[in-house]
């Protein structure tokens, strides 16, 4: 980790807060629980125990891994239905096979981002390829799911590849840290991913001793998340390490310091920075749908045992 660098950072666009931002305090810094996912990869939790006001309009974000597996080992998921959100697969390590039963799908490794929209509903499977089942190898990655407005809860499925070499590479004014837009608009430089529900994704790696204040959209939400490291978080500088989110106030910058000192197995503090325009609509949440009302999840459940949200092909190509 990281999958996507640069040799000179110095030699990439330079992103910079203007002097009369507002700095965004830190409300809570929480610390994931791990667990497990699929056919039973290893995840943290990232959102646990984060009041839902704070999160609109994200839902959930599962760190996978990071782990090294023995020959035999890798997992994925079974085939399994979504209707109502979105769904981002960020691999910074390691390969995995997506494929849905609207056609979309293909390979993602090693900075690669799959974003998948599953709107009025599909099925799906993650899966690591053979040859990684067979050998073995190092895992690594994000998924997040982002809600939909209901204006667009049942609109068409759609699927979005983006290669790593696509992200947009940005840097702070003293190349102290490399940032990945993946998703949204940072200081007026775009990132590849689309979104119907207007968001900003970023993966920085802050060197050691290194501080990032970036420019943020005061109609945005703020969270941060530590992949790997340690460092602080805010003007206040709270203290944060590898698992723990920090959730911002109001304001329009906001603040990430990477500590003198590191671990040994991370050299620099990698962060996921997100920030996303709250939908502020009622959620109803189970398992793999997220629709508004109650009545429209038991009519998701009716509709996935009707077959209507797609059916497996009899080959898939794993």
């Amino acid at each position: 980790m990281p999958a996507v660098t640069v040799e000179n950072p110095l030699t990439l666009p330079r992103v910079v807060a203007p002097a009369d931002a507002t700095a965004r305090p830190v409300l809570a810094v929480t610390t994931a629980p791990s667990g497990f996912e699929g056919e039973g990869f290893p995840v943290r939790r990232a959102f646990a125990g984060i009041n839902y006001k704070h999160l609109d309009p994200f839902i959930m974000m599962d760190q996978m891994g990071e782990v090294e597996y023995e020959a035999g080992e890798p997992k994925g998921t079974p085939w399994h239905p979504h209707r109502g959100f979105e769904t981002v697969t960020y691999l910074i390590d390691g390969t995995f096979i997506h494929q849905d039963s609207n056609g979309g799908g293909g390979t993602i490794q090693n900075g690669d981002t799959q974003w998948m929209t599953a709107g009025s509903g599909l099925l799906h499977i993650e899966a690591p390829p053979e040859s990684l089942v067979q050998s073995g190898g190092l895992f690594h990655g994000l998924q997040l799911w982002v809600n939909l407005p209901a204006r667009d809860k049942m609109m068409d499925p759609r699927y979005q590849d983006i290669r790593g070499g696509q992200v947009q590479l940005l840097t702070t004014p003293d190349g102290g840290a490399l940032l990945r837009v993946i998703a949204g608009e940072l200081d007026g430089h775009q990132g590849p991913g689309i979104t119907h529900t207007p968001i900003t994704m970023i993966h920085a790696t802050v060197r050691p001793g290194a501080e990032v204040t970036l420019p943020w959209r005061e109609d945005f939400n703020g969270l941060a998340y530590v992949l790997a490291g340690r460092g602080t978080v805010g003007a206040e500088r709270r203290p944060v390490h590898m698992g723990q989110t920090a959730v911002f106030g109001a304001g329009s910058s906001l603040t990430v310091r990477a500590d003198e000192r590191q671990d040994a197995h991370a050299p620099d503090l990698e962060v996921v920075l997100l920030g996303g325009q709250p939908i502020r609509e009622p959620m109803a949440h189970y398992g793999p749908f997220v629709m508004n009302t109650r009545a429209e999840l038991e009519q998701a459940f009716e509709d996935f045992q009707k077959g209507l949200l797609g059916t497996v092909p009899a080959v898939h190509g794993m």
